[in-house]
């Protein structure tokens, strides 16, 4: 391990003392966190100033580029992030650039109008376009008992289908829990030796679809795809520890999120298709794959909503009462589903994580197309935030 690629372990480890969770796994050398553990809590000022001193070393180090490049861009997050818990003033959409290399871009109105005429059409008959959306949606709702047996079997197609894209490192594994009361609707915790623990958020509406949508991002070939496949190639094979830390506010995770929001579309087909509404017969589930899968696409340009509502509070300085109105009318949410979506972008972990999903999912879905070869770069290689917007250039 090199002194730089010890010093970014380190400094992550440190920051995220400061942030609840940053560090969203780690599973690097156990005497560098233990070394940070054990330490006086640095201040906040000594961690921008230890970021500066890193990235200055690192433009000296024999690294080669795009290595270097990549970590460069991971250190720029993490300095950005202790910068803004030091106290720095800098504006949202500044913290959101520095920390991820994107910027949160709105949604047009009149992008908003498209989608909905789109889902009036797929969703006739009486009542407002909300109104049919939730019914809809609540009809389908999966029982909270019925949620993790019909997810594993969803999560053993997947793994089938991208076991065909790639080879995927031996003894990986994963097991999947129910949580309730918390600000996300999913999570995977990645817990290094290739497992993972993915959770499902209980509270929140599920549907058959989602779940369809839930094991493909969560697991299969999303987030415990890459953190298995790369834990194996670059820490293990190739050396890169400074894969053994996965971090919030860096370019990393807008790279981790846009291959999750992306991969399903490459793996599905006619067969997978008819495949996935058997899972949903053999667990008495209910649900019109090919009408859930068109209203699906037709809300994938409004992806950012979430940040359209951060930028309302965080930007343009209105309340959270005025994000929800937002949530609520152009998302088609009800005022509990708004409340959560507000609550995710106002967490001070997460609010301008919200950027992660939709730019990711643009510049992911940009750069593969219907290519294998391209997800598979994604899912075994350093790939820079810059490297996908020159590719979309």
């Amino acid at each position: 391990m090199t002194d730089v690629v010890a010093r970014y372990l380190t400094l992550g480890l440190r920051l995220g003392r400061h942030v609840d969770g940053l560090v969203d796994a780690y599973y690097g050398p156990a005497e560098l966190s233990e070394a940070v553990a054990g330490e006086e809590m640095p201040a906040a000022r000594e961690l921008v100033a230890e970021a500066d001193a890193l990235a200055a070393d690192l433009e000296r180090s024999d690294l080669e580029p795009q290595r270097r490049g990549w970590l460069g861009d991971q250190i720029g997050g993490l300095r950005a992030s202790a910068g803004v818990v030091a106290g720095e003033e800098i504006s949202y959409a500044e913290e959101v650039q520095r920390c991820y290399g994107v910027s949160p871009e709105p949604v047009s109105e009149e992008t908003y109008r498209e989608t909905h005429a789109r889902l009036d059409e797929l969703l006739p008959g009486d009542g407002s376009l909300l109104e049919r959306y939730d019914a809809w949606r609540s009809g389908r709702r999966v029982p909270a008992g019925r949620m993790i047996p019909a997810l594993t079997d969803l999560v053993g197609l997947l793994r089938a289908r991208t076991r065909l894209l790639l080879d995927l490192p031996r003894g990986e594994a994963l097991v999947l829990e129910e949580v309730r009361d918390e600000p996300w609707w999913a999570f995977n915790y990645y817990l290094g030796d290739l497992h993972s623990r993915v959770v499902l958020n209980a509270d929140t509406l599920t549907t058959p679809f989602d779940l369809v949508g839930l094991a493909a991002h969560e697991c299969y070939p999303g987030h415990h795809t890459e953190h298995a496949v790369k834990e194996q190639r670059l820490i293990r094979d190739g050396g890169r520890l400074e894969e053994a830390i996965q971090l919030v506010p860096t370019p990393q995770a807008v790279v981790s999120e846009g291959i999750a929001e992306t991969g399903l579309d490459l793996l599905l087909d006619g067969e997978l298709t008819r495949e996935i509404e058997d899972v949903f017969e053999a667990h008495g589930l209910e649900d019109d794959f090919g009408l859930a899968l068109e209203v699906d696409r037709a809300r994938r340009p409004i992806r950012g909503l979430g940040v359209d509502a951060a930028l309302i509070i965080h930007e343009h300085g209105g309340t959270t009462a005025e994000a929800q109105a937002f949530v609520e009318r152009w998302g088609l949410r009800t005022p509990e589903q708004a409340a959560q979506s507000v609550r995710f972008v106002t967490d001070p972990t997460w609010r301008a994580y919200a950027v992660t999903y939709s730019a990711g999912q643009e510049l992911c879905s940009a750069y593969v197309g219907d290519d294998p070869a391209r997800l598979r770069t994604l899912l075994t290689e350093q790939v820079r935030v810059a490297d996908l917007l020159a590719a979309r250039a």
